[in-house]
C-alpha cells in the first residue's frame, strides 16, 4: 500500500462528494478520463475496490467510504501545515501579517514598529492599509493576524483591546469667517462646504457615527482620500475639512492653515488592536500583541 499522494485523494474525495466522476472533473479542473485513470490506479495500488460505478454516478464502497474519511482528514492537516507555513517569509523567518488604518499608520505604528523590532532579527511584518470598517472582518477571516481599527465599540468576531485614543480637527485656511475660533461644534460650520473623506469614510456612514449632533447633512462637493492633499485643497479655498489633529499639525503652518477644536464628542476617536482570538495566535504575534497594547502586557 505504497505510493498514496496527495492528488490522487483530492481527486477520490471529489468524486465521492459529487458522486460523479465528470462533475469530480469539473471539480478539480481536469478531464473525466484523468480522473478515473486517477482512481484506478488508487484502487490498483490499495488492491481494493474504493467506488461502484453505475448509471447515476458513483458511490463508495464500505472500504471507499473509510479511504474517503481518513482522506478527508489527511487533506485538511495539509491544508492546515500550508497556512502554518504561509505565516514565514520565503527565508523561513515568522512574518506577521498587520492591517491598519491610515491614521494609525501615519501617527502611531512607526514608533511602535520601531520598539518592536529593536532586537528582534527573526521576523518580518506585512502593512497592509484598509478602512477601519473593513479590518475586523479581515482578521476574522484570517486574511491578516492583527488588526488596528478605530470604532465606538469593540468590534463582534474578533478580540480587542484598547490601543490608543485620539482627536479629529476642523481644518480651515486662515483668513477664513471661522478661522478665529479656537473651538466649535462642527454644527457651527454646516453653512461652509466640507471635504471628505470622514471618520468613517462615507458621508452615510459619518451620519450615523455621529448620531443627532448635526441637524442636517454638511455640503460636501469633493471626495479626499489622502490626508496632505486634503489640506492642500483646503489651502485652495475648496472647502473645509475633518483631519486628525495629530496628522493636521504637519501641515498647518507650511500651508498657511489653522486647526479649531471639535467639541463634538465624536471628535475623540477610540482605536483598538484586535487578533481572531489569544489562543489561536502565534507566541511572535501575541509578542507584537502585547508591544501594541498594555492591557495585553499586564496579563500575559
Amino acid at each position: 500500500m505504497k505510493g498514496l499522494d496527495i492528488p490522487s485523494l483530492e481527486v477520490f474525495v471529489a468524486a465521492v462528494e459529487e458522486k460523479s466522476l465528470s462533475r469530480a472533473a469539473d471539480r478539480e479542473n481536469l478531464v473525466t478520463s484523468a480522473v478515473s485513470k486517477r482512481i484506478a490506479e488508487l484502487e490498483k495500488k490499495l488492491e481494493r475496490t474504493l467506488l461502484l460505478r453505475h448509471g447515476r454516478g458513483v458511490e463508495p464502497t464500505p472500504a471507499g467510504t473509510l479511504l474517503y474519511q481518513r482522506a478527508k482528514n489527511i487533506l485538511r492537516s495539509v491544508q492546515l501545515a500550508e497556512m502554518a507555513v504561509s505565516k514565514y517569509s520565503i527565508d523561513g523567518m515568522a512574518k506577521i501579517r498587520l492591517a491598519a488604518n491610515p491614521s494609525t499608520l501615519l501617527q502611531f505604528l512607526p514608533g511602535k514598529m520601531a520598539a518592536f523590532f529593536k532586537g528582534r532579527t527573526n521576523v518580518s511584518i506585512d502593512l497592509v492599509e484598509a478602512h477601519s470598517f473593513d479590518i475586523p472582518r479581515m482578521v476574522a477571516e484570517g486574511s491578516v493576524d492583527i488588526g488596528i481599527y478605530h470604532a465606538k465599540y469593540p468590534a463582534a468576531g474578533v478580540t480587542s483591546f484598547p490601543f490608543v485614543n485620539d482627536r479629529v480637527g476642523l481644518v480651515v485656511p486662515l483668513g477664513h469667517p471661522l478661522a478665529d475660533r479656537q473651538e466649535l461644534y462642527l454644527e457651527d460650520a454646516l453653512d461652509y462646504d466640507l471635504l471628505g473623506y470622514f471618520p468613517l469614510h462615507s458621508l452615510d456612514k459619518f451620519l450615523a457615527y455621529v448620531g443627532p449632533s448635526l441637524s442636517r447633512p454638511p455640503t460636501v462637493k469633493l471626495q479626499v482620500s489622502n490626508f496632505e492633499t486634503r489640506c492642500s485643497m483646503i489651502r485652495e479655498g475648496l472647502g473645509i475639512g475633518i483631519v486628525p489633529e495629530r496628522i493636521a499639525s504637519h501641515y498647518l503652518g507650511s500651508m498657511g492653515l489653522t486647526l479649531l477644536r471639535l467639541k463634538d464628542d465624536w471628535a475623540v476617536r477610540n482605536f483598538f488592536v484586535c487578533v481572531l482570538s489569544e489562543a489561536d495566535s502565534s507566541s511572535i504575534v501575541m509578542e507584537l500583541l502585547c508591544n501594541l497594547s498594555e492591557d495585553v502586557a499586564h496579563n500575559v
